[in-house]
């Protein structure tokens, strides 16, 4: 493990989960974890923490299992994750179907604590592990003219009983433009509290975008494609006018049918007060210039 983007959240600011603070000692005791600060971004060190596995794990979307929240946790357990390989294609100069075990060798892996914010106005804190996409995309090699970067998820039918309702168009896909793709927040995780991610929550590789609604963090990617045009996307596909291409959390933008201005903390019980929505969720120091003289309310 190391740490190569230092801001304002501390070792503090983390909850006390044991499993994770133990293996952290063990990888320290191995010469590979760095001793400061995790990954958060602005407007963080007002007491934020971590929620409990058991509410990171039991309470998120993943449709491809069931709509309600508690379906991935209850249906996901079927899914295969071994062996597991992610096609690489477009625009670079080594493509090809890459093993887990493979990407995993190559990669720097470090421990992040994000907010994660649902377009549904719900959020949490997430500490994640993983890895830069950037350094994923250089092992490949982007091209030059490449603009945009398209992600797709497993589909299973026989594994994933939430596809037989057409929900959605699957296969799930998401997609970045290349400098979103390539900014340092943007992370593939492969963990959670230090444990492997579970089935529910993406594993064994997921996309973390966390100045981005949720949707855009896509689960369980099995194809990445770096290409010169604007990806489709799946809820955008399905609603264009409720979901854009960009999906920042912008408090100022509001879904059609309910705003989001605030947003309801997970963990803080049925009656706890909603907190203001932080622009890009609270990221903004670091990746407003991506934006810079983007009319965000039609580029939502």
């Amino acid at each position: 493990m190391a740490f190569r983007w230092t801001p304002d959240l501390t070792e503090k600011d983390v909850t006390d989960e044991a499993a994770w603070l133990n293996r952290r000692q063990i990888m320290a005791g191995l010469g590979g974890l760095a001793a400061a600060g995790f990954a958060g971004g602005a407007h963080a060190a007002e007491g934020l923490e971590p929620n409990s596995w058991e509410e990171i794990t039991s309470y998120n979307n993943y449709y491809e299992f069931g709509t309600g929240k508690d379906d991935p946790a209850r249906y996901a357990g079927d899914l295969t994750i071994a062996p597991w390989t992610v096609k690489i294609d477009g625009l670079v100069d080594r493509p090809g179907n890459y093993t887990f075990e493979d990407i995993m060798s190559k990669m720097t892996l470090e421990e992040r604590i994000y907010r994660f914010r649902c377009v549904e106005a719900w959020s949490m804190v997430v500490p994640w592990t993983g890895f830069e996409l950037a350094d994923l995309l250089g092992l490949a090699g982007v091209q030059s003219g490449a603009r945009y970067v398209a992600f797709e998820t497993v589909l299973r039918p026989e594994e994933m009983p939430g596809v037989s309702r057409r929900v959605l168009d699957w296969p799930y896909v998401e997609g970045l433009r290349l400098d979103e793709a390539m900014n340092p927040l943007t992370i593939m995780a492969t963990g959670i509290y230090g444990r492997d991610i579970p089935r529910q929550n993406g594993a064994p590789l997921r996309l973390v975008v966390p100045w981005k609604y949720g949707f855009k963090s896509i689960k369980s990617v099995v194809r990445i494609s770096v290409v010169d045009s604007e990806p489709p996307t799946a809820w955008n596909k399905s609603n264009p006018s409720e979901y854009g291409f960009y999906s920042n959390v912008n408090p100022q933008v509001d879904h059609p049918r309910w705003s989001q201005a605030t947003e309801r903390e997970i963990g803080g019980g049925l009656f706890a007060s909603r907190k203001p929505t932080l622009m890009f969720n609270g990221y903004e120091d670091e990746v407003a210039g991506l934006y810079e003289g983007m009319d965000l309310s039609r580029n939502f």
